[in-house]
């Protein structure tokens, strides 16, 4: 009996290495898994948890421009505030969105009055967390077509069957690109310098500043991980580079120079490999995130007459005289 009983305690050791082997591999699994989820955490906290104040912000009289200030309301309970440039019976109306943290979206009244000698109007956004808006969270365009759809429904209130072209440029041309997607009442897209998606943007950040390229690639699904945790279910598909898909015949114009160092070249090709073929573009040389080189440039596009007919001549072409379908 003794000697069966040592023979016993002995066939134990063996099961319990294995528990105590498998125990240690689980936690070392999710110490790892942590750790990745951890990253887009800290790197996205202090750019995302903020409200944008605005240094230099313009006016419409800075331009010459009759304006009225509009407050809407979204989906989700939060006072969205925009800048409305008045035409007398517009052709259609374009949504203006900003970037990230800069500029302010007023720095568009001078695309607004380009567009109201030709005979549009326009409507600048503050989006959520910016400017007079409310919020204290940025969407990185998962959130703020929201925004946008409260634009539209008040430009479709307003005005009786006028097209309505959205414009971003930056994180508003992802936005752009996303609303578009999630909504049918607009009806043409101007995008410029947009991300592919945030997981692309933030692997090529993360390369840039020398991570090794394993472990960036390797932090890409944890980074749509941690943004559908942060905005919701629906961000971890919606994306610029598979909303674009949703264009169907509606015109668009994407806009990217080649040397962007803020989001390079290759989102635009990803971006273009899912678009429908009649989407335009246009390209330019350099490291011009904004596209126009300079704050002047801004001011009056009209200097810059590559750009300036780009646009024009896309809303000529796609929105003079025509109704909404």
């Amino acid at each position: 009996m003794r000697t069966q009983k040592i023979v016993q305690r002995k066939s134990k050791k063996p099961k319990r290495a294995k528990k105590i082997i498998l125990g240690i591999l689980v936690v070392l699994l999710l110490t790892v898994v942590g750790g990745l989820l951890y990253v887009p955490h800290m790197v996205m906290k202090d750019m995302v948890n903020m409200h944008v104040n605005h240094k230099k912000i313009h006016s419409g009289e800075d331009y010459r421009l009759m304006t009225d200030k509009v407050e809407l309301m979204t989906e989700d309970g939060l006072k969205i505030v925009a800048q409305e440039v008045l035409v007398d019976k517009p052709k259609a109306m374009v949504i203006f969105l900003s970037g990230i943290h800069n500029p302010s979206v007023t720095a568009y009244f001078g695309h607004g009055k380009m567009l109201k000698d030709n005979g549009y109007g326009s409507l600048l956004v503050d989006l959520r967390a910016h400017g007079e808006s409310e919020g204290e969270v940025i969407g990185l365009g998962y959130k703020e077509y929201l925004d946008v759809k409260a634009a539209v429904e008040y430009i479709e209130d307003k005005y009786s069957d006028i097209p309505i072209v959205i414009f971003g440029v930056s994180m508003g041309g992802a936005t752009a690109i996303n609303s578009i997607g999630e909504i049918e009442e607009i009806d043409g897209l101007i995008s410029m310098s947009a991300y592919s998606s945030f997981e692309d943007v933030f692997y090529e950040n993360m390369i840039n500043m020398d991570a090794p390229e394993v472990y960036a690639k390797l932090q890409k699904p944890f980074v749509k991980v941690y943004t559908a945790y942060k905005y919701g279910p629906k961000a971890f598909s919606m994306n610029p580079k598979n909303q674009i898909k949703k264009l169907g015949d509606r015109p668009a114009l994407l806009m990217h120079s080649k040397e962007d160092s803020q989001v390079s070249f290759e989102n635009f090709e990803r971006i273009m490999k899912n678009a429908p073929k009649h989407v335009q573009t246009l390209i330019v040389e350099g490291d011009e995130h904004m596209i126009l080189s300079t704050d002047e440039e801004f001011e009056n596009p009209l200097l810059n007459e590559e750009y300036s007919n780009k646009i024009l001549n896309f809303m000529k072409k796609n929105f003079d005289g025509k109704k909404k379908d």
